[in-house]
């Protein structure tokens, strides 16, 4: 037996593998592929071709951008499958078309860096520094807090709000079929940015009645949501904050993806304020993402950047609410959504 050549396959396949690993590795890693797509993004790139093909001079004299770089980013692109390239002109793919503007399910607004979302991301660069010091990478790279960011900057506050629109619309039917709406007569969504979701649950729901709490900039909005849709006699906004008492005395108080901006302190004070409102006959619903570990664990680490937030799972939700002095009442699970009831003091 030829001991030799036996081992020398055994040690080149496993070289090969660890080859392939580390290959694997540095394409979930390079930032070369990702940062280009968000600054086409932020240029509007594909806006500028939902009409057709254009060559990357025309493109840069519509966006405002040197041609000749412009095309280097946009071959790269044409590799990874966002543009086609075909006698010398820029077209779109199907998976480019989704940053345009326009597009049903447009991810131009969470990729740009004009946005909220997509310049927040690149706070993501202090997160080594983060984890070393306990602040924020949102803090590190701004030196300021999103939210802070957010009352300076009205165009930042307009994206973000369309931006959770945009996503409780995806969200809202869900969580309509996912508890007894038709059992509650008023609630109020805490922190219920410009009244999506509680427009669909009063559209679906015809006795239930709704108030937005949210600061000035989502309250006016959402009283404009409900206008639109004919709900001005069961719905209305006012300004708050969560922080603050809230409303007494509603069947229900809902936190749809509001926890998770939070670190615990933060967040026991808001469900504090929800069982102080919804005193011994009224109820707080919590809807944040579950089920998915993947999207589950990507959400959690921004929460972790932008804001010392996180995704807290059934257990440690149940723990930081008995702190609040509210008992686990049921909980109803579909499509990556978790909707958790709570009662004031009374487990059911």
């Amino acid at each position: 037996m030829d001991t030799e050549n036996t081992h020398g396959r055994g040690a080149g396949e496993h070289d090969s593998q660890l080859r392939e690993e580390a290959t694997r590795l540095w394409r979930k890693a390079a930032l070369v592929t990702p940062m280009a797509i968000r600054a086409v993004a932020t240029l509007r790139i594909a806006d500028h071709l939902a009409d057709g093909p254009r060559t990357a001079r025309e493109l840069g004299e519509a966006v405002g951008a040197e041609p000749e770089p412009l095309e280097r980013v946009l071959r790269h692109l044409v590799n990874e499958d966002i543009f086609t390239l075909e006698d010398g002109r820029f077209g779109l793919t199907g998976m480019g078309s989704a940053l345009r503007t326009n597009h049903p399910w447009s991810r131009l607004g969470w990729i740009s860096d004009r946005g909220a979302i997509g310049r927040s991301d690149l706070s993501l660069a202090e997160l080594a520094s983060a984890l070393r010091t306990g602040e924020t990478a949102y803090r590190r790279y701004f030196r300021s807090t999103f939210w802070d960011d957010l009352s300076a900057d009205s165009d930042l506050a307009a994206s973000f709000e369309e931006l959770m629109g945009a996503r409780m619309v995806e969200h809202a039917r869900n969580l309509s079929g996912m508890y007894g709406w038709g059992s509650l007569t008023d609630v109020v969504d805490v922190g219920g940015g410009n009244g999506t979701l509680l427009a669909v649950l009063l559209g679906r729901f015809p006795r239930l009645r709704g108030t937005v709490l949210d600061l000035e900039g989502p309250a006016r909005t959402a009283r404009e949501t409900f206008r639109y849709a004919g709900l001005d006699d069961r719905a209305d906004a006012v300004a708050g904050s969560f922080f603050d008492p809230l409303p007494p005395g509603r069947d229900a108080y809902l936190l749809c993806w509001v926890l998770h901006d939070w670190d615990d302190d933060s967040a026991l004070a808001i469900l504090r304020r929800c069982a102080e409102a919804a005193g011994p006959t009224g109820q707080v619903l919590v809807a944040e993402y579950g089920g998915d570990d993947r999207q589950v664990t990507e959400v959690d680490v921004r929460m972790l950047a932008y804001f010392n937030g996180r995704e807290r799972g059934a257990e440690g939700l149940s723990a930081l609410a008995a702190e609040a002095g509210l008992c686990l009442a049921g909980e109803h699970s579909l499509h990556g959504i978790t909707l958790t009831e709570f009662t004031v003091g009374r487990p059911e």
